[in-house]
């Protein structure tokens, strides 16, 4: 009787011990593969949100300021292009000479961070033309729009045709073309949708 009270005090003894170590286990396990706020996703997801916040808030700035219309309106209607020579009529090595180009450099360059900024124009704004191109965007870039309206008395401020307005383009009054056609109707020449695609290198 007492050998059966023995026995059975002892199975009791390992169920117990058992059961304390297949807990200690599953403890174990749950703490090595929980989710962190220092996980790879979270902080990636955390880095996304931060640069669309910081893009969408410097084409807000732009816009308020006169910069992004400065930047879309500084085009050599001659050669056809935004930068000083002829090819590629696009920046690669960051933003354009002037103040909009300067911000996206102080606020994406210093930080080790590639953007290419595309304006759509034309009917439904299926027209797409680059002003900044520095590669392919990653699967994690980040994407901001901002949408700018362009009137045909607005003059181009790309250096040597800042008396040129846009009417004047379109009329065939002053020599060459401005890259978007006159889409819009009375005073306004075209609504520009400019984007800004941004990722992390």
């Amino acid at each position: 009787m007492f050998r059966d009270e023995d026995r059975a005090q002892a199975h009791t003894l390992e169920a117990f011990a058992a059961a304390i170590l297949i807990v200690a286990g599953l403890t174990f396990a749950l703490q090595a593969t929980a989710v962190t706020p220092l996980s790879a996703s979270t902080s990636n997801q955390h880095l996304e949100n931060q640069q669309r916040a910081v893009a969408n808030d410097l084409l807000e700035t732009s816009a308020a300021n006169g910069d992004l219309e400065a930047a879309l309106l500084r085009w050599d209607p001659v050669n056809e292009t935004f930068t000083d020579s002829r090819s590629p009529s696009y920046f690669t090595g960051g933003g354009p000479p002037n103040a909009f180009g300067e911000t996206l450099n102080a606020t994406f360059g210093e930080r080790r961070t590639a953007f290419n900024v595309y304006i759509r124009h034309g009917p439904g704004n299926e027209d797409q033309t680059l002003l900044v191109n520095m590669g392919s965007p990653s699967d994690n870039a980040v994407t901001a729009t901002r949408t700018i309206v362009l009137t045909d008395d607005a003059n181009l401020t790309a250096p040597g045709h800042e008396n040129t307005t846009l009417r004047a383009l379109s009329d065939g009054s002053a020599s060459g073309e401005f890259y978007a056609v006159d889409a819009g109707s009375g005073a306004i020449y075209d609504r520009m949708e400019v984007r800004i695609v941004v990722w992390q290198l």
